[in-house]
């Protein structure tokens, strides 16, 4: 059904890395979700009012902020298509990430009115009327939110969209309130317990957790999380084609929205070579990682002394100094700039955060180790960098 959907509504579909496609994706689960869920609100409220159960118009109201969500998805991937302008020279992408947050407010403020009208039930309770019609809308809205959340799952998938994968979950979540609201009707009507404000509470709190644990997804990007291992693999491996290039450190990934990312980057190559040629090389990795990745990756050109036997031997004993410390630091831009009196080594250290406040115990443990090697005095000229950056 999706593959059918897809190749009716979405031209194109299968070039996912295209902004056009991934608007016309991100409209096709919009507009799914809103038809699904106005019309599974309406039966629900019907089937609310005919029994009587807070429960059931709790879910239904659920069903009615699901609708508004897919609303709001759809204006976010509208706004996320305008092209770059003046005052935004990075795109308008981040829109879907905004899109995401304002669905997760939704959902909590419903959350909240819900599970009011759950406890007021509870200290109040009124028997419910559980029918025929009421198991076949109950059971019809559990196959139909399974088929949007299998649905919304493979559509963010393909174009790894946070807003489709939380609309994914979000209607996982609902299979499992309605399924709850189901028990406490089923419970309800062959027992005297009476368990509709319980069920309806539990459903509010549900609700609730989903929309903090929404938010918290779309918010991460927005505050500038670090780029995923997938794509720092790919960075990596596009550099590792290129034999003059022989390390990289101070990688930075900035993510502007869905296919908006930018990505600055130091790497070493012998000072030995033609800086032209170097020149040459680093324009034609930038070209092969926005063609194959779209990532917008900018280059630093670090010129590295190679071959002279006192500059990597010293270079060696401070790598080994760091890393008995920790095996997970690490050296970058290693130089020697010898004076009459004594010798300047400046370099860069990358640390895990474990490490961040204690650069001075780092920086003592290389000095004491140079001292020891008693061939001179060196002066250290240290910059420390996040581990993940390298």
């Amino acid at each position: 059904m999706t593959r059918l959907l897809l190749r009716l509504f979405v031209k194109n579909y299968e070039d996912v890395d295209s902004a056009p496609v991934r608007a016309r994706i991100g409209r096709l689960s919009g507009t799914t979700g809103i038809v699904c869920n106005v019309l599974l609100f309406a039966l629900k409220l019907f089937a609310g009012l005919l029994s009587g159960s807070v429960s059931i118009m709790a879910d239904a109201v659920n069903n009615l902020s699901d609708a508004a969500s897919s609303v709001v998805t759809l204006i976010g991937f509208k706004l996320a298509e305008k092209p770059a302008d003046k005052d935004h020279p990075y795109g308008h992408a981040r829109y879907e990430y905004l899109s995401g947050l304002a669905v997760a407010a939704m959902i909590i403020v419903i959350g909240v009115e819900l599970g009011k009208s759950s406890v007021q039930k509870i200290f109040n309770p009124t028997p419910v009327d559980f029918s025929l019609t009421v198991l076949l809308v109950l059971v019809a809205s559990i196959g139909v939110k399974l088929w949007l959340s299998l649905f919304n799952g493979k559509l963010g998938k393909n174009i790894n969209s946070s807003a489709l994968l939380a609309a994914a979950a979000d209607s996982r979540n609902d299979v499992l309130a309605t399924a709850a609201v189901l028990a406490a009707g089923l419970v309800e009507h062959f027992t005297s317990w009476q368990v509709d404000g319980y069920m309806g509470l539990a459903v509010a709190l549900f609700i609730l957790y989903s929309g903090a644990t929404m938010a918290k997804e779309t918010i991460s990007p927005l505050l500038g999380e670090n780029a995923s291992p997938q794509l720092r693999n790919l960075i990596v491996e596009t550099l590792k084609c290129e034999p003059l290039v022989l390390g990289y450190h101070d990688l930075m990934v900035h993510d502007y929205g869905p296919g908006q990312r930018f990505a600055s980057l130091h790497v070493e190559m012998d000072q030995r070579e033609d800086p032209l040629l170097c020149h040459e090389i680093i324009d034609d990795i930038e070209r092969a990682c926005l063609r194959d990745h779209n990532v917008h990756l900018v280059i630093h050109y670090d010129p590295v002394a190679v071959g002279d036997p006192k500059t990597d031997a010293l270079r060696a004993v401070v790598e080994q100094t760091v890393k008995e410390m920790d095996q997970r630091m690490s050296l970058h831009d290693f130089r020697m700039v010898p004076g009459s009196g004594h010798t300047n080594l400046v370099f860069d250290v990358a640390i895990p955060m474990a490490w961040k406040g204690r650069e001075d115990t780092v920086r003592q443990t290389i000095d004491s180790a140079l001292a020891a090697l008693e061939q001179g005095t060196y002066h250290t000229v240290i910059t420390f960098d996040p581990e993940d950056f390298n």
